[in-house]
C-alpha cells in the first residue's frame, strides 16, 4: 500500500474515532495554552490540568506572572517535574512578552521559538491551536506512531514532521496531530502492543515493525 493511500485510510479511521478531538490541555487563551504546553514536557496532560488552575488563579497574564518570583512559580508547579527550569522559563518568557510583544503571545514561529523553554513542537501547538495557522506538532509519541505505521522512515521528529505534512492537507494538520495523540493513548501503546488487534496497525504496520513487536513479546 502506498503511503498516500495508507494516510488516507488512517485519516478516515481517525475521523471516525475522534471527530471532535480537542486540545487535552485546559486553557482559555494563547498565554495559558503556551504555559500549559511548556509544563507538559515530561509530564502527563492530566497532571498539568491539575496544576494550572492554581497557577492561573495567581497569575493568568504575563504581567501578573512577573509579580511572582521564580520560587513562587516553582512551588505552584512543583508536581509537574522539572519545576525549577520550567518556573524560570515561565517567568522569563513573561518578561519577554511584556518587553517585546506588548504582553501578547506572538503568532510567528521565530518569535515563539525565541522564548525560554519554547521549542518547535511547543511553538507548533500554539500556532495551530491558538491561532489557527497551519502547523503539525510532532513529539516523540507521534514520531513513534508515524514510524510504526510506515508513514515516515525518518530518524528524528523534524523529518517526521516533514513527511506527515506531505501526506495530510494543511487544514487538517492540527486535527490529525490531536487525533494521533488520542489514538496512541487508547489503542497504540509503545510496549506490549498487539498489532493484529489494532484498528490501524493491523493494516498499516510495516513488516519490520511487526517483526520487532513479535520479538519484544517473546
Amino acid at each position: 500500500m502506498k503511503r498516500t493511500e495508507k494516510a488516507q485510510r488512517i485519516g478516515e479511521i481517525l475521523d471516525r474515532l475522534y471527530p471532535d478531538a480537542g486540545v487535552p490541555l485546559d486553557h482559555s487563551d494563547p498565554f495559558s495554552l503556551l504555559v500549559a504546553v511548556l509544563l507538559s514536557a515530561q509530564c502527563t496532560d492530566k497532571r498539568v490540568n491539575q496544576v494550572t488552575p492554581g497557577l492561573f488563579a495567581r497569575a493568568s497574564t504575563p504581567r501578573q506572572m512577573l509579580e511572582l518570583s521564580v520560587e513562587e512559580i516553582q512551588e505552584l508547579i512543583r508536581s509537574c517535574g522539572l519545576a525549577p527550569a520550567k518556573a524560570k522559563a515561565i517567568r522569563g518568557l513573561s518578561q519577554i512578552l511584556i518587553d517585546e510583544h506588548a504582553g501578547q503571545v506572538p503568532d510567528e514561529f521565530d518569535a515563539l521559538e525565541a522564548l525560554p523553554g519554547v521549542g518547535h513542537k511547543t511553538a507548533s501547538v500554539v500556532m495551530v491551536q491558538a491561532f489557527g495557522h497551519p502547523a503539525f506538532p510532532v513529539d516523540t509519541h507521534i514520531h513513534r506512531l508515524a514510524g510504526r505505521w510506515g508513514l515516515s522512515r525518518a530518524g528524528n521528529v523534524a523529518e517526521t514532521e516533514r513527511d506527515l505534512k506531505r501526506l495530510f492537507e494543511p487544514e487538517d494538520w492540527g486535527k490529525v496531530h490531536l487525533q494521533m495523540i488520542y489514538f496512541g493513548r487508547e489503542y497504540c501503546p509503545a510496549r506490549g502492543h498487539d498489532l493484529a488487534g489494532c484498528p490501524i496497525c493491523s493494516f498499516a504496520a510495516t513488516k519490520k515493525r511487526a517483526a520487532q513487536e513479535r520479538s519484544r513479546r517473546k
